[in-house]
């Protein structure tokens, strides 16, 4: 990077300390950051309609000539009103400004201008514009940029310092992409589309400079994630001598599904390449991505090798740690788990074991990365709900070993163009079947006048044997900014002491302790429990065959893809289960979510209309930890410019791995500079 990017925005002519500090709000800080803010839409100046084609409650630009002086009147509460009356030769139009005595002497009678706004007709049917931008008609005729803005620094002065910056250092904007590409995809130079991005004379302009930098932009993503050693197949000592999934498949007392068996055959294929696995196994909840680990833990292990297994909540990595020590009870595998919980005595002890190879599975959450954890001979590691974990956090799972076989599983469906952004170094398995006898999950959205029928119909499902959840989407009153929220302790205690009073109701939300949640989990999962109520605690992991009925409470407060994990805690059973949201929601985009939610049990059609609904910035909740945020580029539109992208990046890097080569050099600033906060 050039210094005149580098230099500090106080230093840009117009700017100084007062606007920097407001830039800085924005996250603009260097000359460099505001060439590269762009601008979230435009005001067409281009196409100039006469007062009378003008549609009303649209904003337009119109060119006229003011007829009068301004004139001045306050309001009763204080507030000045410039008024004056302009025409375009055919017909009149009223302005109006508020509180803005620099109109007056801007605007001169006699002369035309262009008005930008939106036209309505006033209590007499006469057409007027409210505070409309403004140009003189020398300075009109294009686009005008509109960007984020904060308090004390609007769009206008945003451009004005964008365009201070070009004039200072636009020669400074070194060519990023090398001249093939430019030429193999008729992208334009970088300089014209930085200008054209921010000052486009037409459509095309903007469509021509958004695709030049949206292709660099999903290039630098790819490198980023592809290089450093993600995307490579390193070769390993942990090779594979003899195929124990057969000898698993018999230990089991149910058959694999053949999308199960499809998927071992897989990794194993890659776990005797004498390269390093690195693969995704994704798969709709309860799905059985477990029982695919497992299988290629107990092969692994047989072949005289270490494990780990890496989940992001000690109720997951517990739960973990259960099923599989009772899977492996007869097998001699010896396991441990590694949590925050546990005493320094404790911690120390299961570390020593494993670094001196005296376990075959070590278990346990982002304890895991510390680096006091050693092991002797890690060759497979293993990872839960890997939309938890950050890209880098799984580079540091793979530096516990000597270049081990990598597996990362998933529950949340995930669609194709996020994949690759997420797991763009990935091979993928597809658990596309749900194992024999499984009943697809009923669901209802019911208003809240409802709830004494449901209530009702979890009384008889408890009468019957069966157990059942109610999600809330608080702890307790104040936890969050709306007051309809249910509060799960306050709701437990209202319900234990009134309609499920001669039922067994307990609660489990994340403020509890690990102790105690473990303990609420552990009653419930021995059927000691008939109705937990609880938070999203129980999003992730908990499986309770036993459970038939998930009731979401303020079901309008939850994303698509987390109604979706939240259903998957029932139904892993033979018997039929069910989900209720219960919503009072009016709202048009939640009534659309609750919709998408009865009428599919699809995890991946529910994560593409997730997708579409909420953008790949909120498509997890909160943004997806590793991964830099994108500034123009579309995941639901810019697909074609992904997979263009991609390809490109696994071209570059076979050819120069360290992006050392001088048509590179650029490319790996821009890397270095994308993923430089990246944790």
């Amino acid at each position: 990077m050039t210094s005149d990017l580098d230099r500090n925005i106080q230093y840009l002519k117009g700017v100084g300390e007062k606007k920097a500090a407001l830039f800085a709000r924005l996250k603009v800080f260097t000359v460099g950051d505001l060439l590269s803010f762009y601008p979230r839409d435009y005001e067409d100046w281009n196409t100039v309609l006469s007062i009378e084609e003008a549609p009303l409650e649209e904003n337009v630009c119109i060119s006229a000539i003011l007829l009068s002086p301004f004139t001045v009147r306050r309001t009763r509460s204080g507030m000045l009103l410039y008024t004056t009356v302009v025409s375009d030769g055919k017909n009149f139009l009223s302005l109006t400004f508020f509180n803005n005595k620099y109109v007056k002497d801007a605007l001169k009678d006699g002369e035309e201008y262009l008005f930008y706004g939106k036209i309505r007709l006033d209590q007499e049917g006469n057409r007027e514009m409210t505070s409309p931008a403004y140009a003189k008609v020398s300075e009109g005729g294009f686009y005008h940029p509109v960007y984020p803005q904060t308090e004390g620094l609007n769009s206008k002065a945003v451009a004005k310092a964008v365009r201070s910056a070009l004039d200072l250092c636009g020669d400074a904007l070194q060519e990023t992409l090398p001249p093939g590409q430019i030429e193999k995809y008729r992208l334009l130079p970088l300089k014209q589309a930085v200008e054209q991005i921010h000052f486009p004379r037409s459509d095309g302009e903007i469509a021509a400079a958004r695709r030049r930098l949206i292709y660099e932009e999903l290039l630098t993503l790819q490198l980023g994630l592809l290089s450093s050693g993600r995307n490579e197949r390193e070769k390993t000592r942990f090779t594979l001598k003899e195929d124990y999934s057969d000898e698993f498949a018999a230990l089991l007392p149910f058959r694999l599904t053949g999308a199960q068996q499809r998927a071992v055959r897989e990794c194993v294929a890659d776990l005797g390449s004498g390269r390093s696995m690195r693969r995704l196994l994704q798969g709709d909840v309860g799905s059985g991505k477990t029982a695919v680990a497992a299988s290629l833990i107990y092969t692994c292990a047989k072949n005289g090798y270490q494990c780990a297994l890496m989940a992001p909540t000690e109720v997951l990595a517990q739960q973990h740690y259960q099923s599989l020590s009772a899977m492996f009870r007869e097998t001699g595998l010896r396991i441990g788990l590694l949590t925050g919980s546990l005493t320094p005595k404790q911690k120390r002890e299961i570390k020593a074991q494993a670094a001196e190879g005296e376990l075959d599975l070590l278990i346990g959450t982002h304890a895991l990365l510390t680096g006091d954890v050693q092991f002797k001979n890690l060759a497979l590691a293993v990872t839960d709900e890997q939309h938890r974990f950050g890209v880098m956090q799984r580079a540091k799972l793979r530096e516990k070993g000597d270049s081990p076989h990598i597996l990362v599983m998933s529950a949340t469906p995930i669609p194709r163009t996020l994949s690759l952004i997420i797991y763009g170094d990935l091979d993928l398995s597809v658990l596309d079947e749900k194992p024999a006898g499984r009943k697809e999950i009923k669901t209802y959205t019911v208003p809240t006048v409802y709830h004494e029928r449901m209530y009702a119909f979890l009384r008889k499902e408890a009468a019957r044997g069966r157990q059942c959840y109610i999600v809330c989407p608080a702890v307790e009153e104040g936890d969050a900014p709306d007051s309809e929220r249910t509060a799960a302790e306050d709701y437990a205690k209202l319900l234990s002491g009134t309609v499920f009073r001669d039922l067994r109701t307990d609660i489990l939300h994340g403020k509890m302790r690990p102790k105690q949640k473990d303990e609420a989990m552990r009653r419930f999962k021995d059927g000691e429990t008939d109705i937990l109520i609880c938070t999203v605690v129980i999003e992730v992991g908990v499986d309770v065959p036993n459970a038939t009925v998930m009731v979401i409470e303020n079901a309008e407060f939850f994303g698509l893809s987390q109604l979706h994990q939240l259903r998957g805690r029932v139904g892993r059973g033979a018997e039929q289960s069910y989900c209720i949201l219960v919503s009072d929601a009016k709202n048009e985009k939640a009534a659309r979510r609750l919709a998408v939610m009865c009428e599919t049990n699809d995890g991946f059609r529910i994560a593409e209309e997730d997708l579409k609904m909420r953008g790949p910035g909120d498509f997890f909740g909160n943004r997806q930890s590793g991964l830099p945020m994108l500034k123009l580029a579309d995941l639901m539109t810019d697909g074609r410019i992904l997979y263009a992208a991609r390809d490109e990046a696994q071209r570059i890097l076979a050819e120069d791995p360290s992006l050392t080569k001088p048509e590179n050099r650029t490319l790996r600033e821009k890397v270095a500079a994308l993923f430089a906060d990246i944790s």
